[in-house]
């Protein structure tokens, strides 16, 4: 296949059959049909049915689909019923979310260029971008975007912006030179579809359409990225398998133990089914998926839209975050930050394209008026347009106008007192641009350009407001502190003037030197700050200059080694290096997935944000893809699982926060849910291995599982915070839901409540009053998880320390189960349905203070634990402090 960039263009031609004339309108319509439309296809969308189906994949539903049926067969209706309403009600809430979260994304990699000028004939006519074929002669204009990867043939002054695709953030000059190199960035013949034109003119022989564009080989690559399932998803997998396994294990053993015992099939496989219901918790699909749910609208006012739900967590377990340099860490707009001029450094403060900011010289505040006349010609010798700080034109342009407007001196207004009379324009070839200007009725030349070049034009220079011949010195001084500014990745750009009334270039005044780059966000210092507390590498992708990136990264506070996309292909085993290096500059998106794929193999959770096409394919392969809501492509968006709506690094760090608090919470009412569960199984498992009547009977569990049980695990979800949740490092990806710890604590909180319950259903004589019994029972057990939810609040904080009413949510959800009780007890028809009977005031006083040993419990265990947790040094500390 012909490399493009290295051939010359009549062999270009050769190679697609075409001239510089054009093709005739009939062999265009050939090669359409050949090579179809200049689009990139469409994956296709997910069907919403598919999208609600989805929810019922997880183990537990599978288990809980499996009792519904097991119940209508055995001609209990009510349960059947019960277990059905909660699924449909799960399954309705994610729909919901995941359906909201893929309409709020729009339509995908479509093209914003709708029309675009051709030759065919051999004339000039204008046709939908997607007619576009190989072969094709484009007219490419300023301001345009590219419809397709091209070779140019004629070139005027021709830039491009090609961040959107490279990430490099200054626009490209491009030229006729042929070269062997294969990296986008270095193509200089070559212009690529969904890039900009900003400056200049050009012919072009598209070579390359639709899917076999740059643009159309990441999407092909996006497409072909499988979802992959997030620590959250596998978590619970496991969890429910495993919740599964022993409640079939329990069933199976209860129902032979029962039949050794001499009693009745029929009876024992009632029993055994009761268990299955009291051994999984048919609450937990739900208040997963309503937690993850309350967590994404919090993050919505923290600029952050989650598309998939457990995404949410995925951020909470994040180790490393890859982010894209350009319009990510910066602003991606040029700024001008120092100046050098009356043999002065002068610094500016400000960033970006507002017209805010302060000059200093040795750190104090400094008047303008000694040197505006380096400010003027940046104005004035430009062709940019700035309105509401958006740029037309090129961005370094943009940068002069407003490092004049930080003067007070208006483009608009200096233009429009000293009108343009002249101009010579800017080549890559003369590396400078000079216009003429009316300034108090004389004719005056202003002069930009490379600061070499400038020099050798300059037989004069102005300093302090007087004009004296230039010196080797002064030469020598002026091009040290160009490679100082170039040192530190500033962009560098040399001023001269004279008065003339012919426009030439010699003999010129000089006056001083802007230097500027595109800064750092000031909030993405301090989030950077905030990941190195909490234990995250950030690592920088950027398709800009090694030293530039350097620079940007040194601002920043990133540390490690930084090297470039040809060193990286150099590196052999890049796992082994992977640890060291912070910043990867000059990058390919093949680079990018490479880098993310050997982070992953090193077992990070991995983080990649972006705003690009060039990011999405490493947006897709991430563990959780962050794109750039204002700036971002469509392609990225819709790559990624999280869309930041303010474009603000920032804004991750308080996801990342947010989804460790979610995934805290997730721990509290698992673990709540999971021990009252044990509670329950131990009580029915143990009554029929004792051969006592069953305690509880299948609805009054059920009962309990998801309405008494379900309101006080949901406001556990919504429990505020650790304040110092962003001082600990990541949780292993590893890490079980369900500490060692934990497990133990809810055994012997499971046989609290076991022996508890049946203590008091023995003393209500079951023999002779069963519903009665059954009543002091399932009113037991109900205050049982009251008081349990309580112990889950913290694993190791005392309750009395986090506050009571610290979370005002879950008393009043424990005030509701506890009226829901009541209502099971004494509405007549509820307590018909559910085999109740009324309890008097001494009998309720008797459940409270039985089940209240739980709690006691908790808070004792706690203490242990936090005393034998103290170190001697904090013993030490403690009692000096207490001197």
């Amino acid at each position: 296949m012909m490399q493009y960039q290295s051939s010359k263009i009549k062999d270009v031609l050769k190679e697609l059959n075409t001239t510089k004339e054009g093709l005739t309108r009939a062999e265009a319509v050939s090669r359409f049909a050949r090579y179809g439309p200049n689009e990139i296809k469409k994956k296709a969308k997910v069907s919403p049915v598919k999208i609600f189906f989805d929810q019922f994949k997880s183990f537990i539903v599978g288990i809980l689909l499996a009792a519904v049926i097991i119940s209508l067969l055995l001609g209990e209706r009510l349960d059947a019923l019960v277990i059905g309403i909660i699924l449909i009600l799960n399954s309705i809430l994610g729909f919901i979310q995941e359906f909201k979260a893929e309409k709020a994304i729009e339509a995908l990699k479509k093209m914003a260029s709708l029309k675009a000028a051709v030759i065919r004939d051999g004339k000039e006519i204008k046709i939908d971008a997607k007619e576009i074929v190989p072969g094709d002669i484009l007219l490419l204009e300023t301001g345009e975007k590219i419809p397709a990867d091209s070779r140019l043939i004629e070139s005027v002054n021709l830039q491009t912006q090609e961040a959107a695709l490279t990430g490099e953030s200054t626009p490209v000059e491009k030229n006729l030179d042929i070269t062997d190199k294969t990296n986008i960035a270095e193509q200089k013949n070559m212009v690529f579809s969904s890039t900009i034109v900003t400056n200049g003119r050009a012919k072009a022989v598209a070579v390359r359409t639709g899917m076999n564009s740059e643009i159309g080989k990441i999407a092909e690559m996006i497409q072909k990225e499988k979802p992959q399932m997030t620590p959250l998803q596998h978590k619970l997998k496991k969890l429910g398998e495993l919740l599964g396994g022993a409640a079939i294990v329990v069933c199976v053993v209860v129902f032979l133990a029962g039949i050794l015992f001499g009693k009745e099939a029929g009876e024992m496989f009632i029993a055994a089914i009761s268990l299955a219901v009291a051994a999984i918790p048919e609450g937990l699909p739900a208040v997963v998926t309503i937690s993850l749910a309350l967590g994404v609208q919090r993050m919505v006012k923290r600029h952050a839209l989650i598309r998939k739900l457990p995404s949410v967590e995925t951020l909470g377990s994040t180790t490393v975050i890859c982010t894209d340099k350009t319009g990510t860490l910066t602003h991606n707009e040029m700024t001008v930050k120092k100046l050098f001029v009356n043999n002065k450094i002068i610094d500016i403060t400000g960033s970006g394209y507002k017209s805010e900011g302060v000059f200093s010289y040795k750190d104090k505040i400094i008047d303008t008026k000694n040197f505006n006349l380096l400010l003027k010609i940046g104005a004035m010798c430009n062709d940019a347009k700035l309105s509401e700080e958006n740029v037309i034109g090129d961005p370094t342009e943009a940068a002069l106008i407003v490092s004049a407007a930080k003067a007070n001196l208006k483009s608009e207004l200096l233009t429009h007192d000293s009108p343009r009379l002249g101009e010579i324009q800017f080549s890559s070839e003369r590396k400078r641009m000079s216009t003429q200007h009316s300034i108090e009725g004389k004719k005056t030349i202003f002069t930009k350009g490379a600061p070499d070049i400038i020099l050798e034009l300059c037989d004069r220079i102005l300093e302090d407001g007087h004009v004296r011949r230039i010196t080797r010195e002064d030469k020598k001084k002026i091009l040290e502190t160009n490679e100082n500014f170039a040192s530190e990745a500033l962009r560098v750009l040399g001023f001269a003037y004279k008065q003339s009334d012919k426009l030439e270039e010699k003999d010129l005044i000089f006056v001083g030197l802007q230097a500027m780059i595109d800064p750092p966000r000031e909030e993405a210092k301090e989030s950077i700050a905030k990941c190195s507390s909490a234990g995250i590498k950030v690592i920088m992708i950027t398709g800009d200059y090694k030293k530039t990136a350097e620079a940007i990264g040194k601002e920043l506070g990133l540390e490690g080694r930084a090297i470039d996309g040809h060193e990286l292909e150099s590196i052999e085993h890049l796992d082994e290096h992977i640890d060291n290096i912070s910043i990867y500059a000059r990058v390919d998106p093949k680079h990018k997935l490479q880098i993310v794929e050997a982070l992953k193999r090193k077992g990070y959770v991995v983080a990649m944000t972006g705003d690009g096409v060039n990011d999405a394919p490493a947006l897709k392969k991430a563990d959780i893809g962050i794109s750039m809501g204002i700036s971002g492509t469509d392609v990225a968006k819709e790559a990624s699982e999280m869309i930041l709506t303010d474009d603000n690094f920032t804004s991750i760090v308080n996801a990342v926060e947010e989804g460790r608090g979610i995934y805290d919470n997730i721990k509290k009412f698992v673990e709540y849910l999971l021990s009252s569960n044990l509670g329950e199984v131990l009580t029915v498992f143990v009554a029929i291995i004792l051969g006592m009547p069953l305690p509880l009977v299948a609805i009054q569990i059920l009962w309990i599982n998801l309405l008494t049980d379900g309101l006080p695990a949901l406001a556990l979800g919504v429990d505020p915070a650790d304040p110092n949740i962003m001082n600990r490092k990541p949780r292993k990806k590893e890490e079980r839901i369900l500490s060692r710890f934990i497990i133990r604590r809810m055994i012997f909180i499971g046989i609290i409540m076991m022996v508890g319950t049946l203590i008091v259903f023995r003393l209500y004589d079951p023999t002779n009053n069963l519903i009665k019994a059954q009543t002091m029972a399932f009113t037991t057990l109900m205050m049982f998880q009251m008081f349990n939810v309580l112990n889950c609040r913290s694993e190791n904080t005392s309750l009395f320390k986090i506050g009571v009413f610290s979370n005002m949510k879950l008393i009043i959800a424990m005030a509701i189960s506890i009226a829901l009780q009541f209502a099971v007890i004494y509405i007549p028809v509820l307590s018909k349905t559910f085999g109740t009977t009324a309890l008097s005031g001494i009998e309720w006083l008797y459940a409270v203070l039985v089940a209240s040993s739980v709690l006691i419990y908790g808070e004792l265990d706690k203490l242990i634990r936090s005393r034998k947790s103290i170190t001697p040094s904090e013993v030490k500390e403690k009692t000096s402090e207490n001197k």
